[in-house]
């Protein structure tokens, strides 16, 4: 079953079916996963989900075809990479409209963000792939960077295509042949990526996609004995639970979770910016970001100009329907997402902060679909749930500090480290606070996003690391050759 809606733009058919060795193979079990439309709470489609039997098949696929993958020259897996990157641009429009359908972006963000960036993945790997030395020498040393083999990718449905170009895109540059598990959730744009991976003619076996979930299609491939790598974004408990099933096998494991994200303003920052700039970050994507940052550190005499500068850019935001013009923020992807949230609110008031603008239930203009009301809390202290949990809603907490070594140490009062923000006039004590905050990125003054940039996390928030040169050395192995 297939939305009327979505007939013109994906193929009925591939909802029942998985693209393995080069081809559409319908799923040999009953199993169906409904995916609900988050604006409207309707159903989008019924998706097969795999079985054990059926990721071994997917396996066996990606490793009968690593060899010829890994062994073409990196500028020929380039070329392909770039015809793939150019029928995505071709298909951007289809797959932001699935993609708002699907997880509940606003179609101006979809066009904007989820899938301009994920073009981008493909475009740097391309890149890297050209650039990059697989080989140097020192004296009679002879390093090699090899790829690893069979990767299994396992990502989340808050950015769906960004999450799957991250990683499909370098384990192909690297040589790696790949086997895709998208979210249950929002597996309908990974369903058109994987019809343009095949119109773009990469070879059959090298990208394979098996919808499942966590507990069948996951756990069998982080349990498989010819998957050499298993890399996940997810939430720290997924995480966790692949990390486990791979050991028996001694995969590598890279990860990317859970965050907190510190925003933390110093006295001298400019607030008129800083704070405006600070509440749409936090809120981007509906508050649908692991790095989003959701802790803004405010010096104590400047709280209450705080408050009343993010309640006013909190003002400015339209909560609507995903194709509406005006719309700035869509509904949660999904209902349990939704209920999650609902109870962080509940908790922030039960434990005594102080709120600015939002709280519980939807806004009064959607009594349907999982919309949120954009929510500031202030008063927060570190000990509260909604200070150190990750509520991935929009939802912000202004935590006041008396100096700056304070502000630092609440920074770091948290199991993540995925990412962190400073603000402020004087570079020299920015740069000085940025280098003390325990975080894989650290942002200054809201620079533009950068590809390039190797983006993973400290402490809970995983490890290993993504995107550019980083990104696509975790596909690689290590070969020392002596004597050369």
């Amino acid at each position: 079953m297939l939305d009327a809606t979505l007939h013109d733009l994906i193929d009925p058919r591939t909802t029942s079916h998985f693209y393995l060795d080069g081809r559409w193979v319908p799923a040999a079990g009953p199993e169906r996963v409904r995916v609900i439309n988050p604006a409207n709470e309707r159903p989008l489609a019924d998706v097969a989900l795999g079985s054990a039997a059926e990721v071994d098949r997917a396996v066996q696929a990606a490793r009968a075809a690593f060899s010829d993958w890994s062994g073409r020259t990196p500028a020929a897996r380039a070329r392909l990479l770039e015809r793939l990157h150019g029928l995505l641009t071709q298909r951007s429009e289809i797959f932001a409209q699935v993609i708002s359908r699907e997880m509940g972006a606003p179609l101006a963000a979809a066009r904007a963000l989820q899938v301009p960036l994920a073009l981008e993945h493909l475009r740097v790997a391309r890149e890297v792939a050209l650039n990059y030395a697989f080989e140097r020498s020192e004296g009679t040393l002879r390093i090699r960077r090899e790829a690893i083999g069979v990767c299994a990718l396992i990502t989340p449905w808050n950015w769906p295509l960004y999450q799957i170009t991250a990683k499909v895109a370098p384990a192909l540059a690297a040589g790696c042949t790949v086997v895709l598990k998208p979210s249950e959730l929002a597996p309908l744009s990974a369903l058109l990526f994987a019809q343009a991976v095949h119109d773009a003619g990469i070879p059959g076996g090298v990208f394979n996609l098996i919808n499942g979930d966590g507990p069948t299609v996951g756990a069998a491939l982080a349990e498989h004995p010819e998957v050499d790598m298993i890399s996940i974004t997810g939430s720290n408990r997924a995480g966790v639970q692949v990390a486990r099933a791979a050991a028996a096998t001694v995969k590598r494991v890279t990860q990317e979770l859970g965050g907190k994200s510190p925003n933390l303003l110093l006295p001298d920052a400019d607030l008129e910016t800083a704070v405006a700039k600070g509440v749409l970050a936090a809120f981007r994507n509906s508050g649908q970001s692991c790095s989003a940052p959701t802790r803004m550190l405010v010096p104590q005499a400047q709280l209450a100009e705080v408050e009343r500068l993010a309640a006013a850019t909190v003002a400015s935001l339209v909560v609507g329907d995903p194709p509406a013009p005006a719309t700035t923020h869509g509904p949660l992807a999904n209902g349990a997402q939704f209920a999650r949230v609902q109870e962080l609110i509940e908790s922030g008031l039960a434990e005594g902060a102080r709120l600015i603008c939002g709280g519980p239930g939807r806004p009064e203009d959607q009594p349907v679909g999982f919309y949120a009301r954009p929510t500031v809390f202030s008063a927060v202290t570190t000990d509260m749930r909604i200070a150190q949990e990750e509520i991935f809603g929009p939802v912000l907490c202004l935590l006041p500090y008396g100096f700056v070594e304070e502000a630092i140490a609440i920074a770091n009062d948290s199991r993540y480290g995925l990412s962190a923000h400073v603000q402020g006039r004087d570079p020299d004590q920015v740069a000085a606070v940025a280098a003390r905050l325990r975080a894989g990125q650290v942002h200054l003054n809201y620079p533009a996003w950068n590809p390039c940039a190797p983006f993973g996390g400290y402490k809970g928030s995983g490890n290993g690391r993504e995107y550019g040169v980083h990104g696509l050395e975790e596909y690689l192995e290590t070969k020392a050759i002596l004597g050369h």
